[in-house]
């Protein structure tokens, strides 16, 4: 992070060497988040089983069947589904009995909601899975439903598919990202967390326009198969690294430079180790992703880098994720991210919406917006003061019996007689007014 932000202070100050710099801090700040994170779980017992499967299926067969409140159901699944998330086990009917409780109207259905991204993992068929999204999709996020609702589908489906990936389709996942920009703040907020989550995961999976800007950690990530683990034999970002190591006292003298004019006696000494990341960049030749693989291959396995070099290899990953590919915008596979936490009712119900304020707060509110400021609506003012009102004006503030009679003679249907005396009267009117 210091050198991050020394190499900013060298070069020109801009605006996009800033937003840059803000980014790399931002994806510098959850790989150190992302180390020091350790597993989470709130009952060690449950990782010291002795045969999960067994004692999973058995507390299954005994759910089928149980006649038991529903709240002693409830605590039936979470365990089982504890013990499916934790130990990857596999029990294929759990996920069909679930599914048959997931309905807006189904008493405690966060809960339920949350069992079953719980018990959702890699090992899991995408098929299984797949069945649990539809259901959600279909009950929870369409446009008969509240904000709400949808909202907590939508955080349902995120957090299955952060622990089992391949189980969304293409064109579901075309019709959960459309939500975007949906009017609502909370869909809005949760169809984009969805959205950058396959980004990472799987962004073959998105249309061209929803892949966002292309990164080179993205090109360099490796396309996910089921049931497949990405075991890499280097370091990744040792391709920066030279492939022999620098002498000491070669690195030092080549780290410094003098400044000193020939009529100074003592020299000024300046650091340009931490130069500018664009002139770096410019002279760092283009090579491809083959030669940058057999690179780190070499220095990963006849080298022992020091904490130095370590730092410069974080650093470059990343600014990976922040730099882009020249304009290609072709993607290789999808980044895997690590999922498994101890999932909680807040990811679940976590709704990104202002709480409405009551009358009285609102109220206050307004009248304080008001005060100091000049009245609207159209003043009507006399032109003299003194003078009398019209018998209009008069005439809004009688009693509705006092004025009944004249009302009800607009709404009765006049004769011609009387039609014949208003346009005589009209025409005198306005012969008079001509005069």
């Amino acid at each position: 992070e210091k050198s991050l932000r020394l190499s900013h202070r060298v070069g020109k100050h801009t605006k996009k060497r800033q937003k840059k710099l803000d980014r790399a801090l931002q994806a510098l700040k959850k790989h150190k988040k992302k180390k020091k994170t350790a597993e989470v779980f709130n009952n060690s017992a449950l990782h010291l089983l002795h045969d999960p499967q067994d004692m999973c299926e058995k507390l299954f067969s005994q759910l089928e069947k149980t006649t038991e409140r529903f709240e002693v159901k409830l605590m039936m699944m979470d365990l089982a589904s504890r013990l499916i998330g934790i130990h990857q086990l596999s029990v294929m009917n759990f996920y069909p009995f679930v599914q048959r409780f997931l309905q807006p109207h189904q008493r405690e259905v966060t809960k339920i909601l949350l069992f079953a991204a719980q018990s959702s993992h890699e090992l899991v068929p995408p098929d299984v899975i797949e069945g649990v999204l539809r259901t959600i999709s279909n009950n929870f996020i369409t446009d008969r439903n509240a904000g709400e609702v949808m909202a907590v589908g939508m955080n349902a489906v995120k957090e299955i598919c952060a622990r089992c990936p391949l189980a969304m389709s293409a064109d579901l996942l075309g019709d959960l990202v459309q939500y975007k920009s949906h009017k609502d703040k909370g869909v809005m907020m949760s169809a984009r967390a969805l959205l950058q989550l396959y980004r990472k995961l799987n962004p073959d999976l998105l249309n061209r326009k929803d892949k966002g800007r292309p990164t080179e950690a993205m090109a360099e990530t490796e396309p996910l198969v089921y049931g497949g683990q990405v075991a890499k034999d280097f370091i990744p970002g040792a391709e920066i690294l030279p492939e022999e190591a620098e002498p000491k006292e070669e690195k030092e003298k080549n780290d410094w430079e003098s400044c000193s004019d020939e009529s100074d006696e003592e020299g000024e000494w300046i650091d340009v180790h931490h130069s500018s990341d664009e002139e770096a960049k410019e002279d760092e030749p283009q090579i491809s992703k083959e030669e940058r693989l057999k690179k780190a291959q070499t220095v990963s396995s006849n080298r022992i880098l020091t904490a130095e070099e370590f730092e410069q290899i974080q650093k470059r990953q990343a600014l990976k994720e922040v730099e882009g590919r020249h304009g290609k915008r072709k993607r290789e596979g999808g980044q895997e991210e690590e999922g498994g936490g101890l999932l909680t009712l807040s990811t679940i119900e976590n709704v990104h919406k202002k709480r409405a304020h009551d009358k009285e707060s609102r109220l206050s509110t307004v009248m304080a917006g008001r005060e100091g400021r000049e009245k609207f609506g159209k003043n009507h003012e006399k032109m003299n003061p003194h003078a009398s009102s019209t018998n209009k004006d008069k005439r809004r503030n009688k009693a509705f019996m006092m004025i009944k009679h004249k009302v009800q003679r607009k709404k009765i249907k006049r004769s011609f007689r009387d039609k014949q005396i208003a346009l005589r009267n009209s025409l005198l009117k306005r012969q008079k007014a001509k005069r």
